[in-house]
């Protein structure tokens, strides 16, 4: 008997060979099976979308009370001059446009031409009041911002049988001073409803989209008053609009609320507020070429 081959009685078993043989194949088949679910993990996380990383971002383009309307205009045109075409031919760069005077929408339209339209903001200019600002999404014109006067005149009606009704309930006719208010809030509603029923001059801004050669080309237009360009925009759905009032010559203040009797009525806006979205775009379902029907709200930004 060969001596190398007595195996010690307390000596482990050896392994068998045949167990050997086929732990090479059950490895590599582990391996690949977990490679296989790190590429479907790999693969499922790229189909993810992407977080959007401006969520609570707010873009503010316009003034505020007490700013100084030349040095505004000053900025803004020089802003304009600076504004540079992308390498990549689009859709162009947003821009805040304020007017020398209330418009009409047919004059409105006379006076953007072709430019691309995608918001007014407008209130009624009643002398001594504080009246609501309202956006009114607009991209054909003047036929989107009738609809949208329509939309503001109901509600209007609405607000004033509201404080009519406000005004003869028993706990005002006990107050006088709180009579007074909501008289005041009848009287400016339902005077803001006649005004937009009947397509009113009330448009002192508009929110456009052009090239920046167009743009430059519009500051030059009757009843322009400035040209805001605003690049960084990307979403006007996070982006308020302020432009001066056009009676604004100095500085941005509220407009007088003096001429009825008693304080400005509940809800009744200021100069430097944000104004609500009150009617959606031109390019619903449903809506013919030439603007018949109301367009559709739109979410108030």
């Amino acid at each position: 008997m060969d001596p190398t081959n007595i195996v010690p009685a307390d000596a482990p078993p050896r392994p068998s060979r045949r167990w050997s043989a086929r732990s090479g194949p059950l490895t590599w088949i582990a391996l690949v099976c977990a490679l296989a679910v790190l590429a479907v993990g790999l693969w499922d996380r790229r189909r993810e979308p992407v977080s959007d990383r401006t969520v609570g971002e707010v873009t503010r383009v316009g003034v505020v009370d007490g700013d100084s309307i030349p040095d505004y205009q000053r900025a803004a045109a020089a802003r304009l001059a600076a504004l540079t075409a992308p390498a990549t031919p689009g859709p162009g760069d947003y821009a805040l446009v304020s007017f020398a005077a209330y418009l009409t929408p047919a004059r409105l339209a006379d006076t953007l031409g072709g430019t691309p339209v995608s918001a007014v903001v407008a209130r009624v200019p009643l002398p001594g009041r504080q009246t609501e600002i309202v956006r009114i999404a607009a991209m054909r014109l003047p036929d989107d911002v009738l609809g949208g006067m329509a939309e503001v005149a109901a509600r209007k009606e609405r607000e004033a049988a509201d404080y009519r009704a406000r005004a003869a309930a028993p706990s005002a006719s006990a107050d006088a001073e709180l009579r007074r208010v909501y008289d005041a809030g009848a009287s400016v509603s339902a005077r803001e409803a006649v005004a937009y029923r009947a397509g009113c001059a009330c448009v002192y801004a508009a929110v456009v989209r052009d090239t920046p050669d167009a743009l430059r080309a519009l500051a030059t237009r009757p009843d322009v008053r400035v040209v805001d360009a605003a690049p960084r925009v990307r979403r006007l759905d996070r982006t308020v609009f302020t432009p001066p009032l056009p009676e604004q010559r100095d500085v941005v203040r509220p407009p007088a609320d003096t001429e009825l009797d008693g304080p400005p009525a509940p809800g009744m806006g200021d100069s430097s507020e944000a104004a609500p979205t009150v009617a959606g775009s031109a390019l619903s379902p449903g809506r013919s070429a030439t603007g018949a029907g109301p367009p559709n709200p739109a979410p108030t930004s």
